[in-house]
């Protein structure tokens, strides 16, 4: 493999549709691990989209040559104390996107820190033992997981966003 930045991006990308194709089997297959196998391909998505955004990251670091070119986590990349001390359009772009909740990219890295998240047992009313007739409802909602769709959205708005940030940044 070429020791550019873009080639880990694109491995990712590439590596993140090969986890949805088999993430569509795996629903479409009456194994009797179905359920194992999908939430093993929805992580594995999700590790991947993230895995090409800090690629992405790399790639504009590398180029503008920031002292952070070699950050670990995208979070490291995507503060406005890094843009601020070292501005590039790109990196403006990801960090005001990161920092609105409703976009993809938000979206995207609340999904990867949910993964090292411990597991939580729903919240219960606490039931008063003397009053054993009356039940406590809970109107809180449950979380619905990431859909193969959302995920395969990431991945083409991930995929365009690089393509886009490459065509400004080549040198001609």
């Amino acid at each position: 493999m070429a020791h550019e930045l873009y080639t880990r991006t694109n491995q990712k990308l590439f590596f993140a549709g090969l986890s949805l194709e088999s993430w569509r089997k795996a629903e479409e297959g009456r194994a009797m691990n179905a359920q194992a196998l999908v939430q093993s391909e929805r992580e594995a998505s999700l590790f991947h989209l993230y895995g090409a955004l800090l690629g992405l990251c790399h790639e504009i670091a590398g180029y503008y040559r920031l002292s952070e070119a070699g950050a670990s986590r995208v979070e490291m990349l995507l503060t406005p104390e890094v843009l601020a001390a070292e501005p590039s359009p790109e990196l403006a772009e990801l960090v005001e996107m990161a920092q609105q909740r409703e976009t993809w990219l938000a979206e995207l890295l609340a999904a990867y820190r949910e993964l090292f998240q411990p597991p939580q047992a729903p919240k219960q009313a606490k039931v008063d033992p003397t009053l054993p007739l009356i039940t406590a409802v809970s109107v809180e909602e449950e979380v619905a997981p990431l859909s193969r769709e959302t995920l395969e959205s990431w991945r083409q708005n991930l995929k365009s966003l690089a393509l886009r940030f490459r065509e400004t940044m080549s040198e001609c």
